[in-house]
């Protein structure tokens, strides 16, 4: 019952037992559960290394158990430093496939190779997007960063979305959470909801980004300018990283249209969160903007307003604050 926090089954049934019979030794527990000593005594580590046990205060050499208030809250602020952990990691991994991407997006027009296909202009993108997406047979994933989209954009976009449909792709889309002031997007993901696609949106996303089949990926060169050029690639170590990478902002996204925006435990949304690890990765105003795809003083309104929950004066002190209160993990 208690696997999820760190616990077997032979040591949880040591620790209740122990809280059971607290003058019981080694062999009075092993005899009671049906056990080995030696099960028993590496049950016993465990059970010290998670803090659960304790020396006796009264009998030198003893171990009692730690109450089970006590020690559930152990385990469970144990557990919540190992997802703060875990949380570093993922944003490692997204800042790799990230630095992957970027190492792709510097290859010059005039650059091969295999498993990387360079395309110039707009005209030429475009043509090759429609050719992959007549052929696509089963996914279409895409990242679609910035803010609402034009209603002509939309629009003409709505007759490729009903082929891919009527084949049976499944169209997953995830755009910027500051589309949701877009009356014209929040229309078109309703409308592509209505027939089967998905949409949802993040607070910022990596780069413009399609995937068909999960064997072809378009990236633009730039980001700043998506239409000047863009790479095709098709190499399998590419695409598993790729994939993965929408696969975890996905799983994070909420839908369009869907429930209330969710808060955390410290009462964040996700949009606040993300300008909370950005002001600690040092970005302005101006560039947190530019992330997220809002106005430079929606962002300012944003980073004021958490730095007025924790009565900081400065960033500085607005950092050291977050780790604090637990909205940034806490490092050596």
């Amino acid at each position: 019952m208690l696997a999820t926090l760190g616990l077997d089954a032979t040591a949880e049934a040591v620790y209740r037992t122990m809280l059971a019979r607290p003058r019981d030794g080694v062999r009075a527990l092993a005899e009671q559960l049906g056990v080995t000593e030696n099960e028993v005594r590496a049950s016993l580590d465990l059970l010290s290394e998670l803090a659960l046990i304790r020396p006796s205060y009264e009998r030198e050499g003893e171990l009692r158990a730690v109450s089970p208030e006590v020690g559930m809250e152990i385990l469970m602020a144990r557990q919540q430093a190992d997802l703060a952990a875990q949380q570093l990691r993922i944003e490692a991994s997204r800042a790799a496939a990230a630095q992957l991407i970027a190492e792709f997006a510097d290859l010059t027009p005039a650059a091969s190779s295999p498993g990387v296909e360079q395309l110039v202009g707009l005209d030429e993108i475009r043509t090759r997007i429609t050719s992959l997406a007549h052929g696509a047979r089963t996914d279409l994933m895409a990242f679609a960063p910035g803010g609402g989209h034009r209603p002509e954009t939309l629009e003409a976009s709505k007759a490729g979305d009903l082929a891919l449909l009527g084949r049976g792709v499944r169209m997953r889309s995830l755009f910027q959470d500051s589309v949701r002031n877009s009356q014209s997007t929040v229309a078109y993901a309703a409308w592509l909801g209505e027939l089967g696609g998905e949409v949802r949106t993040a607070p910022d996303l990596p780069t413009r980004l399609m995937i068909f089949d999960r064997t072809t990926a378009v990236i633009p060169v730039s980001s700043e300018d998506s239409a000047a050029g863009a790479v095709v690639l098709t190499g399998q170590g590419t695409l598993t990283a790729l994939c993965a990478l929408f696969e975890n902002v996905w799983s994070n996204a909420r839908p369009l249209g869907g429930a209330p925006e969710e808060r955390d435990d410290g009462g964040l949304s996700p949009q606040e969160t993300t300008v909370i690890r950005l002001l600690a990765q040092g970005l302005t105003d101006e560039a947190i903007a530019k992330r997220l795809a809002v106005s430079p003083r929606t962002a300012r309104r944003l980073a004021t307003g958490l730095m007025e929950r924790l009565d900081a004066a400065s960033r500085f002190e607005f950092g050291v604050r977050a780790v604090q209160r637990g909205w940034l993990p806490g490092t050596e």
